[in-house]
């Protein structure tokens, strides 16, 4: 039995070779159409081109927004350079330039597009027909000459001023990306940076660092730090200010009884039971500030990492992996509480390679 009874006849052609409402086919075997007697341009069958007076108004509008798209750009760069970051002050100063003049170059280089586009170059309909997935020589050829016959009447080839100035504006933002990412070179050096806090500096005439009460700048005198169970949180003598100092050397200030400090903690990086560690917590560095007075635990409300205060810090609870680094203190010759040195591991997350900066520990005799 066969099946030709199942055989339906189809029709050769089920696609229409012309959609209706198009232009018809050019009568002639040229692509490119005939040449517009008054301007010379190569005029498709069923295209309009603007007209001249039209097109050299749009040339100049366009290329006058170009201009201010480079101009904006080299004020993005600029900007990066010049205005810096460090406190609230100035990071609000740096973005309003950066997102000013970047939004200015693109918008400036976006509408000189826009305009290219509407004043300038031909308005026509193009119809897509159907055609098998392997394109043959004709369709190549095709593709080739509407590519040529787009240049040409976008007029990117005739219009040198057009032409040269988006290539100048588009030439600072090949650049931004070089000039955003200079942090990331290797002149940089974050592994030493991450490992590093300002607490291992001195002041202009040489002496370290005073501990101040975070928000109101005051030197912390030990003497009146005197109540048990009293925390405050601290940061750098000189740096109150500075965002990117603060991201690491911020700390928890904790005043315990003498009985009631355990062997974890560096007993001689205390000063009469005041112990100071790192506010950055070593999970994802979120601030560890909660504290419980009964029990001595260092809570992060982040992830619920909990750390025993009086031992070091350690880790009791949660996902975080290593303890609170505790920083050295002692008392200078007026009573106030000063950093005798940095701490003697990385602060915050441990996701970054800590060997070497263990091995400097070691070498210089558990000072980093």
């Amino acid at each position: 039995m066969t099946d030709n009874n199942h055989d339906i006849d189809q029709p050769e052609e089920r696609v229409p070779r012309r959609v209706i409402g198009t232009p018809s086919p050019a009568a002639d075997t040229s692509l490119l159409g005939a040449e517009e007697p008054e301007t010379g341009d190569v005029v498709a069958p069923g295209v309009n081109l603007q007209d001249e007076k039209t097109a050299k108004k749009g040339e100049k509008i366009a290329a006058l927004l170009f201009v201010v798209a480079f101009l904006s750009a080299l004020g993005f760069i600029v900007s990066y350079v010049v205005f810096q970051v460090g406190d609230v002050e100035k990071t609000q100063v740096s973005n309003l330039a950066l997102g000013g003049t970047l939004t200015l170059t693109l918008l400036a280089m976006a509408s000189g597009i826009v305009v290219w586009v509407r004043m300038i170059m031909p308005k026509y309909s193009l119809v897509q027909e159907r055609h098998p997935m392997v394109s043959g020589p004709e369709a190549r050829q095709y593709v080739g000459e509407t590519f040529l016959q787009g240049a040409e009447e976008s007029g990117i080839t005739k219009r040198p001023l057009l032409r040269r100035t988006l290539l100048m504006a588009a030439a600072p933002l090949g650049l931004v990306p070089l000039v955003v990412m200079r942090d990331l070179a290797p002149g940089a050096n974050y592994p030493s940076k991450l490992r590093h806090t300002v607490w291992g500096e001195k002041t202009k005439d040489g002496k370290p660092l005073k501990l101040l009460v975070e928000g109101t700048g005051a030197p912390i005198r030990a003497a009146d730090f005197n109540s048990p169970g009293g925390i405050l949180s601290v940061v750098p003598e000189g740096y109150e200010h500075d965002l990117n100092a603060l991201a690491k050397a911020t700390l928890i200030l904790i005043k315990f009884r003498p009985e009631e400090i355990k062997s974890g903690t560096n007993k001689n990086w205390t000063h009469d039971g005041i112990v100071a560690y790192s506010k950055i917590c070593t999970h994802v560095g979120c601030p560890a500030a909660l504290y419980e007075q009964t029990t001595h635990h260092i809570l992060c409300p982040c992830h619920q990492s909990t750390f025993d205060a009086a031992d070091g810090a350690k880790v009791i609870f949660g996902p975080a992996a290593r303890p609170l680094p505790q920083l050295p203190i002692a008392v200078d010759d007026q009573g106030f509480l000063v950093a005798t040195a940095d701490f003697a591991v990385p602060v915050g997350p441990s996701f970054w390679e800590r060997g070497d900066a263990e091995a400097e520990v070691r070498e210089n005799g558990g000072h980093a």
